[in-house]
């Protein structure tokens, strides 16, 4: 019982990882841009969601608010500041993104203060249900698991299926040959921007019914979001989706289960310090492996 709900664990914090890691994959991939910004529209959506719901009542008028929050405030900067850094180097794009996240931190402060906001599940979704076994397990995580699930179809059908989806493929692969044959580059790459920061704003909500949402909670899970986009391979879709679950089950079953076996070496304090610190390093170790092995990534195109 303990395994089977651990591992649903690692299945929703894969997902919740997915989502992040998506529209980081998708501007990485298409514009070839390192955008250290992506955990800051995480937190602009889950803001965005707080604010909405506290003083409307409604989580899923908050959840709207969170998915266009985000996508705001990504065409918003794609247009004044990254759309400037495309021809710039790498250390350029950086320099600039880092600064953001300073520009977002400060600014969500002075809108919102220090202090932590929590959102309230509606109570359709709250409680447990009972799954085969007789295993107890929160609603909303089964919630999120499908969320992350119903995403990474619409973005399998939207990057396979329809003319926008034909234009972001050619575009990772030539832009300057699309640009030749009429397409609008500045257009796509703000679509591509805005989908991204709607997916990084809709994490964010979703994450803010489990944790606090505060200032900064987007830093600790844009790292993981840049290692599941290199496990994953850089461009893809299906590899964030594999990549996120690879990771989430690392983590959630590593915390779970190292502490238990390290009690037999060391006294529980300890074992459940060594295990947690273990299966936090597992995770970079799961990354060197994919790398040495497949160093464009699980799904990567080779360059």
């Amino acid at each position: 019982m303990l395994l089977a709900e651990q591992a649903l664990n690692g299945l929703q914090y894969g997902m919740m990882l997915f989502l992040m890691a998506a529209g980081l994959t998708l501007v990485f991939g298409v514009m070839g841009l390192i955008n250290l910004a992506h955990g800051s529209l995480y937190m602009t959506g889950a803001f965005a969601c707080a604010a909405v719901a506290a003083a409307t009542g409604s989580f899923w008028l908050g959840l709207v608010a969170s998915l266009a929050a985000a996508a705001a405030a990504g065409a918003l900067v794609e247009i004044a500041v990254i759309r400037r850094l495309y021809a710039r180097d790498h250390l350029d794009q950086v320099l600039a993104t880092f600064a953001l996240i300073l520009v977002f931190s400060e600014g969500t402060r002075w809108l919102f203060g220090s202090f932590p906001l929590y959102l309230k599940l509606p109570a359709a979704l709250s409680g447990a249900v009972v799954l085969p076994g007789g295993l107890h397990y929160p609603l909303f995580r089964l919630v999120i698991i499908g969320f992350g699930a119903a995403v990474a179809v619409g973005l399998w059908w939207l990057i396979t299926r329809t003319r926008l989806g034909i234009r972001i493929r050619a575009g990772e692969a030539d832009r300057e040959m699309i640009g030749a044959l009429g397409v609008d580059i500045a257009r796509l790459y703000t679509i591509v921007f805005a989908l991204g920061a709607a997916l990084a704003g809709l994490a964010g909500a979703l994450v803010g019914t489990i944790q606090s949402v505060q200032v900064g909670m987007g830093e600790p899970v844009l790292i993981l979001a840049f290692v599941v986009v290199v496990i994953g391979g850089i461009g893809s879709i299906k590899g964030a989706l594999v990549g996120a679950l690879l990771v989430g089950m690392t983590d959630t079953l590593g915390k779970a289960l190292l502490p238990g076996l390290l009690s037999r070496v060391w006294d529980a304090s300890s074992a459940n310090t060594i295990g947690a610190s273990l299966a936090s390093v597992l995770i970079y170790v799961l990354m060197a492996v994919v790398l040495i092995l497949r160093p464009q990534g699980l799904f990567g195109a080779r360059g």
